[in-house]
C-alpha cells in the first residue's frame, strides 16, 4: 500500500476524492505505479562543457568554406556597351530619317536625291536630308561646297550657316566656307537670302559674300563650276581663302611664313598635280615654295 499512497499523490491535487476512489478500484492504479518507477529510474545526460566546446570549434573548422563569386567588371561593363550598341542601332534603323553624306579631302561624289535631283558634292563637304518628309519639302543642309541640279516641283532649299538659297528647277552652285558664302546660277531662277538679304539670281550671276560683304557677280559664261573639271578658280580672293582650298584637294599642310594671306588673287590651279598647282598660285604673287613630305611652305624671295 506504501506504493499506492506514493502514486495517490501525485494525483491529490488534481483528482477530487470520488476519482481517487475509483482510480483504486481499476487496474490503471498498477500501471501509474510502473510508469513512476521507471522514469525514477531516468536520468538525463550529464555533459562535459569543455569536451562540448572542443568539439564545436573543430566541427567549425571543418566546415567547407563558402565559394565567393567575384564580379567581373570588364564583362559586365562589354554587356553594357552592347546594350548602348543595340539600342542605338535600333534608333538608327527604325526612328532616324536623316541621310548624310561627306567627302574627304581631294574627294567628289556624286548624289541622286530622292526626286532624281543630282548633287556633286566636292571636297571636304558634308550634306544632309530628311528621307521621310522629302517628298513634302525638300530641304537640306549643305556644309561644304556643292553643285546641284535640281528636278522641278515643289521648293527645293538648301541650307547652310551663311545663308538659305531656294529654287523651284534650276542648276546652281553653293560655296559656303568659313567667313565665305557664294551662289552662282547656272540656270533657272535662284533665290538667295543672307543676313536678311533676299537676292535673286538668273542665269550667269551670282554673288559672293566675304565677312559678311555681299559682291554681285554677272555675266558668268561657264556652264558649270570649274572644279567639276578638277580645278579651283578665284576671282579676287584672299589668299587664306586660296590655301584652305589647296589643302582640301590635296593632303598638305601649308604654312605661310611672312606672307601676306589677305591679299587678294586672280588664277586657278589643278587637282592633278600638286607642284603645278603650287606654282599657279605663287609665281603671279611673287613668292616661293618648298615642299617637305606633307608639309607645304609659303615663303617671300629675300630681299
Amino acid at each position: 500500500m506504501k506504493k499506492e499512497t506514493n502514486i495517490l499523490k501525485w494525483f491529490n491535487n488534481d483528482l477530487s476524492k470520488q476519482e481517487l476512489e475509483k482510480l483504486k478500484q481499476t487496474e490503471d492504479l498498477k500501471t501509474l505505479e510502473k510508469i513512476k518507477h521507471y522514469s525514477a529510474q531516468m536520468q538525463a545526460p550529464q555533459v562535459d562543457a569543455k569536451q562540448a566546446l572542443k568539439a564545436f570549434k573543430q566541427k567549425q573548422l571543418s566546415r567547407p568554406e563558402t565559394k565567393v563569386v567575384n564580379l567581373n567588371i570588364k564583362a559586365l561593363f562589354k554587356v553594357a556597351a552592347m546594350l548602348v550598341v543595340m539600342l542605338g542601332a535600333s534608333y538608327f534603323i527604325f526612328f532616324n530619317n536623316v541621310k548624310s553624306i561627306t567627302t574627304q579631302v581631294a574627294e567628289t561624289t556624286t548624289v541622286t536625291l530622292p526626286d532624281n535631283s543630282e548633287v556633286i558634292l566636292n571636297a571636304k563637304s558634308k550634306l544632309s536630308y530628311n528621307k521621310k518628309t522629302w517628298n513634302d519639302t525638300r530641304d537640306l543642309q549643305l556644309d561644304g561646297e556643292a553643285f546641284f541640279k535640281v528636278e522641278k516641283g515643289r521648293k527645293f532649299t538648301v541650307n547652310t550657316n551663311a545663308g538659305i538659297v531656294q529654287v523651284l528647277g534650276t542648276q546652281f552652285n553653293v560655296k559656303e566656307r568659313d567667313n565665305y558664302f557664294e551662289v552662282i546660277c547656272y540656270e533657272g531662277l535662284v533665290s538667295v537670302k543672307h543676313n536678311n538679304k533676299i537676292v535673286k539670281l538668273s542665269k550667269g550671276n551670282g554673288l559672293k559674300a566675304t565677312n559678311g560683304t555681299i559682291e554681285l557677280i554677272k555675266d558668268n559664261t561657264s556652264t558649270n563650276p570649274d572644279w567639276l573639271q578638277a580645278e579651283s578658280s578665284f576671282t579676287n580672293i584672299a589668299l587664306q581663302e586660296v590655301i584652305a582650298e589647296l589643302e582640301r584637294q590635296y593632303k598638305v599642310t601649308i604654312k605661310a611664313t611672312d606672307v601676306d594671306v589677305s591679299q587678294l588673287f586672280t588664277g586657278t590651279f589643278t587637282h592633278d598635280n600638286l607642284n603645278t598647282a603650287l606654282q599657279s598660285i605663287t609665281i603671279p604673287l611673287k613668292i616661293k615654295f618648298k615642299v617637305r613630305g606633307q608639309i607645304v611652305t609659303f615663303y617671300n624671295y629675300e630681299g
